[in-house]
């Protein structure tokens, strides 16, 4: 298991969740520093959505490690998502 979690909160299965879902991917194959990726549907699992408190998808959360910080909408620019997450990467 990685030292380091994102969660990918996502709606069943579409072109803006395989969209979502690549960029994810691509972030945490950027990052190759320990990070595991989980994605969590919250159409199968609407209990995880509602605890995390997620109103929109795709949302990708960074919780571990701290603080915790969300993106939602496009991740397909993977130096943006690096930033607003918190994470240095030299890409």
């Amino acid at each position: 298991m990685g030292k380091h979690l994102l969660k990918l909160y996502v709606a069943g299965e579409n072109r803006r969740t395989d969209q979502a879902l690549s960029s994810a991917r691509k972030i945490v194959d950027e990052l190759q520093d320990g990070y595991r990726l989980e994605v969590i549907d919250v159409l199968l699992e609407p209990q995880l959505a509602q605890f995390a408190s997620i109103l929109a998808t795709p949302t990708l959360v960074k919780d571990i490690p701290p603080p915790s910080r969300r993106l939602l909408g496009d991740l397909s620019n993977t130096r943006d998502v690096l930033n607003k997450l918190g994470l240095k990467k030299n890409i």
